[in-house]
């Protein structure tokens, strides 16, 4: 999907929304953000949009899955999941994935710094 400066161009332009959108590359993929709020992210030339415990069902049902990486020698989920294919068609499609992941987005950032365990 989007891998370069075009297409990431072209995916803002289908997300129309009324905040300032931008991209910033980031670990070999790209960022999304609105209004300063990451919300998506392109990895591996695939659109991922935010998850919580609130929107991942709705995603699942959808039979998107979470982006996979590896820590440790395992595979570790993210909170970032694919979207359906139908949504990359028009914004009217894919304005209510957009919805949930900022709004999931909105929850993190609502919830504050995560607390990293001591070792």
């Amino acid at each position: 999907m989007a891998t370069d400066t075009s297409e990431i161009a072209h995916l803002l332009e289908l997300f129309e929304l009324p905040v300032p959108l931008s991209a910033r590359r980031m670990f070999g993929g790209w960022g999304v953000y609105a209004g300063g709020l990451m919300f998506a992210a392109v990895i591996d030339g695939e659109l991922l949009l935010k998850t919580d415990e609130q929107t991942r069902e709705r995603f699942g049902a959808a039979g998107c899955g979470p982006f996979m990486y590896r820590m440790r020698g395992r595979e570790q989920p993210m909170s970032y999941w694919s979207v359906p294919a139908e949504a990359l068609d028009s914004a009217e499609a894919m304005r209510p994935w957009l919805r949930l992941a900022l709004e999931a987005a909105e929850r993190k950032r609502a919830a504050g710094p995560r607390r990293r365990r001591s070792r």
